[in-house]
C-alpha cells in the first residue's frame, strides 16, 4: 500500500509536467491574433503581396478572410497544431499551413491536389501593416484609370482588356480580362511611373508590374508561382474582346445535347429525363477548382431560385481534377454549400480535352471553364457563351447579366 500510495502522486506529476509542456507549445505567442496582416507569396524573383484578417469570436477556431479591392474570401475551421496554425481552403482542395511566433508567421500554400513545385508555394506574414505595397512615398506622375487593350506577345498577340480605376493617392484596383474570364479582384498602387497589382483569393497569388512608357502606353509582366508572362497596354475606351457567343458552335448535324451522368447521389441524370423536358435549360460547363466558375455559381444559384418557377432548369457538368467520384463529391459538396446552389451537379469526369469530346462530342471545341449553353424547349441548343466575365470587371458583367436574361426571357416567351 505505502508503494501504491507514492505511485499515484508520481504518476500525477507526470500528467502535469507533459499537460505543461503541450500548453507550451500552444501559448498565445503561437496563435493567430486579432487584426490585419500583410502577407507575402515568395515566387520567382518576385514577391506577391496579399491581405488577410484575422477575427477571433472563437479563440481556438478564428475566421480568417482574404482580401483583394472589394473582394472578401472567408475561410473558416481554422485549427492549430503546436506551433503551427492550419487554415483551410476547402474550395480549391488547399490550405495555408505556417507557424507562429507572435506578430510573424513563416510558411506556405499546399495545393494537395498538386504535386507539382508550385503545389508548394512559400509565404511570411506580418500583423499590423495596412498597405498592400510597401509605401515608398512617391507620388504616381501616370494614370492607370481607365480602359486598356492588352495585348500578350507570346500568344499570338492575343487580345485583352484591362479595367482598372486609381484614386488620387495612387490606390489602384481593376481586373483583366482575357477572351475565356477574368483575373478577377486586382489591388495594387501606382507609384511615379510604375505600376503594381496583386491578387490571392484562395487558388493562385498573381502578381502584375508594369511601367508607362507614356501616357497612354504601358509595358508589364504578368507573374504566378508557375511563370512569368509578359504583355503590353494601349489606352483605348472602346477596347472590347471577341464576341464571346461565337467562340465554341456545334458540330455540324447536332442540334441538341446528349449525355448521361451521375448526380452527386449517383442518380443518373438525362435531359431526357421529365424535369427538363419542355423547359428551357441553362448547361454550366464547370469545374469546382476554377475561380471564374465560382463568380457564375455565385450569380446562378439564387438566379435559378428567383426564376425556376418560369420553367426554366438550371444543371451543371462538373469536369474535376480526379476521375475519381468521392474526391468530386467532397469537392462539388462544397462548392454547392458555398453558393448555396439548388439544381443538379452532375459529374462528368476528369477535367481534359479528351474527357470533354467524350461527355459532349456535340462541341467543336471547349475554349473556357465556365462556358454556358442555352437550350430551348425543344431541346434545341440556341447559343453557347464561352468564359464568364465577373464582377470584379464592372461594366462587362453588367451587359453579361443584361445579354443573359434577355436571352432567356426570349426563351422563355416562345
Amino acid at each position: 500500500m505505502q508503494l501504491l500510495n507514492i505511485c499515484i502522486p508520481m504518476k500525477k506529476v507526470f500528467i502535469l509536467i507533459v499537460t505543461g509542456l503541450l500548453s507550451a507549445c500552444s501559448t498565445p505567442s503561437h496563435r493567430l491574433t486579432d487584426g490585419l496582416w500583410r502577407a507575402v507569396f515568395h515566387v520567382q524573383d518576385a514577391e506577391i503581396p496579399f491581405l488577410f484578417e484575422v477575427k477571433l469570436a472563437d479563440t481556438d477556431h478564428p475566421a480568417v478572410t482574404l482580401i483583394n479591392g472589394e473582394e472578401r474570401v472567408e475561410l473558416s475551421d481554422v485549427t492549430y497544431r503546436n506551433d503551427s496554425v492550419v487554415i483551410p481552403i476547402k474550395i480549391y482542395d488547399a490550405a495555408m499551413e505556417a507557424k507562429i511566433e507572435g506578430a510573424h508567421m513563416t510558411g506556405r500554400l499546399v495545393k494537395f491536389y498538386s504535386n507539382r513545385p508550385d503545389g508548394r508555394v512559400p509565404f511570411t506574414a506580418q500583423k499590423g501593416v495596412l498597405s498592400r505595397f510597401e509605401d515608398t512615398g512617391v507620388t504616381a506622375t501616370a494614370s492607370l484609370d481607365g480602359r486598356w487593350e492588352i495585348t500578350v506577345p507570346a500568344r499570338d498577340m492575343a487580345k485583352q482588356v484591362g479595367v482598372f480605376t486609381q484614386k488620387a493617392d495612387g490606390y489602384l484596383t481593376g481586373s483583366i480580362l482575357t477572351p475565356t474570364g477574368d483575373y478577377r479582384y486586382l489591388e495594387g498602387a501606382v507609384q511615379g511611373d510604375h505600376f503594381y497589382l496583386s491578387a490571392f483569393g484562395g487558388m493562385t497569388p498573381y502578381l502584375v508590374r508594369g511601367q508607362f512608357t507614356d501616357a497612354d502606353n504601358f509595358t508589364a509582366e504578368f507573374i504566378t508561382p508557375s511563370g512569368v508572362s509578359h504583355f503590353n497596354g494601349v489606352r483605348n475606351p472602346d477596347a472590347v474582346l471577341p464576341d464571346a457567343y461565337l467562340m465554341t458552335q456545334l458540330n455540324p448535324g447536332y442540334t441538341s445535347l446528349d449525355f448521361r451522368l451521375p448526380d452527386l447521389d449517383g442518380r443518373e441524370v438525362s435531359l431526357t429525363d421529365p424535369k427538363y423536358v419542355g423547359k428551357v435549360i441553362i448547361v454550366s460547363v464547370l469545374g469546382s477548382w476554377c475561380p471564374n466558375c465560382l463568380d457564375e455559381a455565385a450569380f446562378l444559384a439564387p438566379w435559378y431560385i428567383a426564376n425556376r418557377a418560369r420553367g426554366v432548369e438550371v444543371v451543371g457538368l462538373a469536369f474535376e481534377r480526379k476521375d475519381d467520384i468521392e474526391y468530386a463529391r467532397n469537392q462539388l459538396s462544397v462548392f454547392m454549400q458555398k453558393f448555396g446552389v439548388t439544381y443538379d451537379i452532375l459529374f462528368a469526369g476528369r477535367v481534359g480535352d479528351e474527357t470533354v469530346a467524350k461527355v459532349l462530342p456535340e462541341l467543336n471545341r471547349l475554349m473556357s471553364y465556365p462556358t454556358t449553353i442555352f437550350i430551348d424547349k425543344k431541346g434545341h441548343v440556341r447559343k453557347i457563351h464561352t468564359g464568364f466575365s465577373g464582377p470584379a470587371t464592372g461594366k462587362f458583367y453588367e451587359e453579361f447579366k443584361t445579354g443573359f436574361n434577355r436571352t432567356v426571357d426570349e426563351l422563355v416567351n416562345e
